[in-house]
């Protein structure tokens, strides 16, 4: 296993997308508005990584936002990370 580029059904890419967010916004002020990263970019992104990152930076750096307190961005972002992982059953809006 190498680290953050592995997608388990367990959550670790979904925890993995929140901690990114958080520091994001503590630190920058911004956050990843994760419906503009297509999942075809993102997965082959995230498993090459750990040998060459500048791939991975561009593409989230294109999708940063200032819209830190907005819950449509921070909701839809739970959405598309679960559909990121193959789930499809629910949308958060629907709760």
């Amino acid at each position: 296993m190498r680290g953050l580029n592995v997608v388990l059904p367990e959550g670790n890419g979904r925890s993995t997308r929140i901690w990114l967010d958080l520091i994001l916004k503590k630190e920058l002020k911004l956050v990843v508005d994760w419906n503009k990263v297509d999942k075809e970019d993102y997965l082959p992104a995230m498993e090459r990584s750990p040998i060459k990152d500048v791939e991975i930076k561009v593409l989230l750096k294109e999708a940063l936002t200032d819209q830190i307190d907005d819950r449509e961005v921070y909701m839809k972002g739970i959405d598309v990370s679960y559909y990121y992982e193959g789930y499809n059953t629910f949308k958060t809006e629907e709760l």
